[in-house]
């Protein structure tokens, strides 16, 4: 979303980073979905651990793992979960990435949303040509094609070891019989609603939802029923697909024929060699993966300046908002689906292009935002409400899976009769180039609306594996500040030795390269007092920010999993013989 003790300087790194895109295949599936017989697998770690968004979340995931299930069947069990319990952001109306590493193999599956079929890239703007405010944020115009059923699907149809029915087996108990409100879900609704007001049906599905109360939600029950039964076609091609065409008719963009061409994509992870680790991370249309591992490479290449800086001192924080300047000007300009348009991945990863970007820094003070440009010239052509959950085996295997409905409860609409709370991603378009998104992040035509494009995002699922074994699986919801926050947290564990909890727990802190050398702070552990005054003295302006990510993060010692939950949030951790 940020001393040093390793010379990084001499450690070898390789960028390796192609980008392939193969589209999964859409299967007509029975009720029962048979699965060869696994070869019994001897165990490497002690335990199988998890690190996720709430408590329902992990005792579905425990009972996955009871039942003889993989990191992949709780993973799967864990996200149709969060789409009744953490309706906020867990969803089954969004869309999401997951990296896997299975049987010590890198994998990377984009299950990302879709514009419709009827979007154009004008869409959001009047006949002045300036973006309609609140038009991609909130109603039934905002929607894209989800993906996530599709991409559980897939993930689990491919890696799973249980039964269909027994990783949806959690939510629909969930769904049926009711889960208690907690009270951050309560606030987060309320606050959600006043955006709502008048333009959606959100009211009349959550307007129970109230602190301490059991939440039943019959129709998403029912959804989830058919989906156990039938697969991914009933979302897509079914009675769900149905019900959601048919709410948006009049009112939306998305059809019947939107859901039937939806196709999740196992697309090449990217992947570098870090300080003795090997990263696997988001590659697009993600750019948070190559924003990790520029950030990384970076600072391993101003080793010299970072010596002695003590952590989240005033000079830490200028010379990290240094590269994350740098960083951003690449992500506006390069950035977007890759099935639409090449992204340089290899370039903007590559050794010596990264040299070059860290000489650019100031280590005195902050470089001019006008002169800070796309590093590779210009000739070539998400609000925080996300969740991230992370998961591993007893058998090494380990995903780490970003999902999101963009803003608290996406676009406030839910499709009648299905309970489905639909995403708002269409916001993370460039609705005009060099027009800000609601995280105060630009982009370039590379992202701008086409009918089936995915859309830009930050979403960084990662997993650190060290002489072919997982040594960390980590990510974050955040928007724009999910890839600068698990920076910082791998720099915690790696290069300051933190202790898990600690690291995850740390202040921190983001720059985005606009607004002009702005710093964000967040509430939980603020920029205030004698280092507020420091930083500002060096010529930033500092500004508040209400969420700064929720880490969910295992790191392996040894054969050990440990697993942390952010404090932030109300994450919770698993340790499963």
């Amino acid at each position: 979303m940020r001393l040093l003790r390793n010379n990084k300087s001499s450690v070898s790194r390789l960028a390796l980073v192609a980008l392939v895109s193969v589209s999964s295949c859409f299967l007509e599936v029975t009720p029962a979905i048979a699965k060869a017989p696994a070869k019994a697998q001897p165990a490497v770690l002690t335990a199988s651990a998890i690190a996720v968004a709430d408590k329902y979340s992990a005792d579905a995931a425990e009972q996955i793992f009871k039942e003889g299930g993989n990191a992949v069947d709780a993973a799967v069990a864990i996200a149709f979960t969060l789409a009744v319990t953490y309706p906020e952001a867990g969803n089954i109306g969004g869309g999401g990435f997951m990296t896997l590493y299975v049987d010590g193999k890198p994998y990377f599956l984009d299950y990302r949303e879709r514009a419709p079929l009827a979007a154009t890239k004008n869409m959001y703007l009047d006949d002045k040509g300036e973006v309609i405010k609140g038009m991609s944020l909130f109603g039934y115009r905002a929607v894209g094609v989800p993906g996530t059923v599709d991409g559980m699907w897939e993930a689990q149809r491919r890696f799973g070891k249980l039964k269909w029915k027994q990783v949806l087996a959690p939510a629909i108990h969930y769904a049926r019989d009711g889960f208690e409100v907690s009270q951050q879900l309560q606030d987060r609704r309320d606050e959600a609603a006043k955006d709502f007001a008048g333009k959606t049906n959100f009211d009349a599905y959550f307007g129970n939802l109230k602190q301490g109360v059991n939440f039943k939600q019959p129709d998403l029950a029912a959804v989830l029923t058919r989906i156990s039964d039938q697969g991914a076609k009933d979302f897509y091609s079914g009675k769900t697909a149905d019900l959601i065409a048919a709410s948006m008719h009049g009112h939306g963009l998305i059809t019947k024929a939107d859901l039937v061409q939806y196709k999740a994509v196992w697309r090449q992870p990217v992947q570098a060699d870090w300080n003795g680790y090997r990263v696997i991370t988001a590659p697009p249309p993600s750019s948070g993966g190559i924003g990790l591992v520029q950030l990384l490479k970076m600072k391993a290449d101003l080793a010299p300046d970072f010596k002695d800086v003590p952590l989240n001192s005033p000079q830490y924080v200028h010379l990290i908002a240094e590269i994350e300047k740098r960083v951003f000007a690449d992500r506006a300009q390069y950035l977007g689906d890759p099935d639409f348009y090449k992204v340089p991945i290899a370039q903007l990863t590559d050794d010596a292009y990264i040299a070059k970007r860290a000489a650019e820094v100031n280590p005195t003070t902050p470089s001019d935002t006008k002169s800070v440009q796309p590093g590779l010239g210009t000739s070539m052509p998400e609000k925080a409400e996300t969740t991230h959950f992370s998961v591993i085996d007893k058998w090494g295997n380990a995903v780490s899976n970003t999902y999101t409905i963009n803003g608290y409860f996406g676009s406030g609409v839910v499709a009648d009769r299905t309970g489905i709370v639909l995403n708002d991603e269409m916001d993370d378009f460039s609705a005009k180039p060099g027009v800000a998104n609601m995280f105060g992040v630009v982009g370039s035509d590379a992202n701008s609306i086409e009918p089936k494009k995915r859309p830009l995002s930050s979403m960084t699922p990662t997993i650190l594996t060290k002489d072919g074994k997982v040594a960390l699986v980590i990510g974050t919801p955040g928007g724009s500040r999910i890839f600068t926050s698990i920076f910082q947290v791998i720099n915690n564990i790696y290069d300051y030795d933190m202790p898990l909890p600690d690291a995850v727990a740390a202040m921190r802190f983001h720059h985005q390269l606009l607004p002009p050398n702005t710093i964000f702070w967040e509430p939980y552990k603020p920029i205030d007092g004698e280092l507020a005054k420091q930083i500002e003295a060096k010529g930033y302006t500092l500004k508040g920010q209400d969420f700064s990510g929720d880490i969910q993060a295992i790191k392996v010692n040894g054969d050990t999993p440990e697993a942390a939950a952010d404090p932030r949030g109300r994450g919770v951790t698993r340790v499963i013989q």
